[in-house]
């Protein structure tokens, strides 16, 4: 397994990372712990996870498989979506915060979130009131790295302003969208974490299953998400601007190799210098190792714009 700088700090985290947002949905307790464990011996460090997954479960699954394995893994929580009915059980206003951050902790069963990232832009707080309180919480002890996700170029130049301005603790990373079907971040976010140095961690880089390679060819096999007519909304949404035989086209250059369309889809993400760690949601033990495989395979500055290519 490699490993990378997360943006422009001194922390490691490996090229691939281990989503939880299947954790608590589709896995239980004991299947989570085994699929982490693997994930640790095959040289994952990078564990995300976020308050609102299965409303807590994700976060009490994972803390309770790295409890006695604590020093071996990094582990990323988020907060901002709604945890409950009242006014103030969402968003990023410090007193949210707070309480999110010290709920994270119980569940996680730890005295400290090596990444906390921000799940949303806030447009109800003043960004200067959140920067002022994750400051708080490094400087408490509490987290050590903080992180933003679904942000756009200018919150996050916004929120790097604000830490600079005031001598806060800044954003090292952006969680966001970002997959060979969904590139919409190389128009403005990607340059802008170039420029100032943040890593990025890109979800969803399987584009819901069909860089899998299941749905080659335009098929829709039963029971899978592309099967009905919800699933063909999700498709049109992501192929959106591209034509299906581009996912034929992709698979072809990854055989050429002797490897899956799985594995390139990983690994072009991987080898860009801006992303930091590939977080991947799995269900079993066996997910975990496929998509390690994509993530060892390192391709060349020209490989990677020859691929981006085949998309269109």
């Amino acid at each position: 397994m490699r490993y990378k700088r997360l943006g422009s700090s001194g922390l490691k985290v490996s090229a691939l990372g281990l989503g939880g947002n299947t954790f608590g949905r589709y896995v239980d307790e004991a299947e989570t712990a085994r699929i982490v464990h693997h994930a640790l011996d095959r040289g994952v460090n990078f564990f995300d996870t976020a308050d609102v997954y299965s409303n807590g479960v994700s976060e009490q699954f994972v803390g309770k498989a790295l409890r006695d394995r604590r020093d071996r893994g990094l582990i990323a929580t988020k907060v901002a979506m709604k945890m409950g009915e009242g006014p103030n059980d969402q968003g990023l206003s410090r007193g949210h915060l707070l309480a999110g951050v010290d709920a994270s902790l119980a569940r996680l069963g730890t005295d400290y979130i090596d990444l906390l990232q921000v799940h949303r832009w806030d447009p109800e707080t003043p960004i200067e009131e959140t920067m002022r309180a994750l400051d708080d919480v490094v400087r408490a002890g509490k987290v050590r790295y903080l992180g933003c996700s679904n942000f756009a170029a200018w919150q996050l130049t916004q929120a790097l302003w604000v830490s600079d301005r005031r001598g806060y603790a800044p954003f090292v990373s952006v969680q966001p969208r970002y997959s060979l079907l969904d590139r919409a971040i190389e128009r403005e976010l990607l340059p802008a974490c170039r420029a100032f140095g943040v890593g990025i961690i890109p979800y969803s880089p399987l584009a819901g299953g069909i860089l899998t390679g299941k749905y080659r060819g335009g098929a829709r096999p039963a029971g899978t998400r592309g099967a009905d007519q919800e699933g063909a909304d999700f498709f049109a949404r992501q192929l959106a601007g591209k034509d299906e035989a581009a996912v034929d086209r992709l698979a072809a250059w990854a055989e050429a190799r002797d490897h899956t369309l799985g594995d390139l889809a990983i690994a072009w993400l991987a080898s860009r210098p801006e992303v930091a760690s590939v977080i991947a949601g799995v269900t079993s033990p066996e997910q975990v190792e496929t998509n390690a495989r994509g993530a060892d395979w390192l391709l060349t500055p020209e490989e990677i714009e020859e691929v981006g290519a085949l998309v269109g």
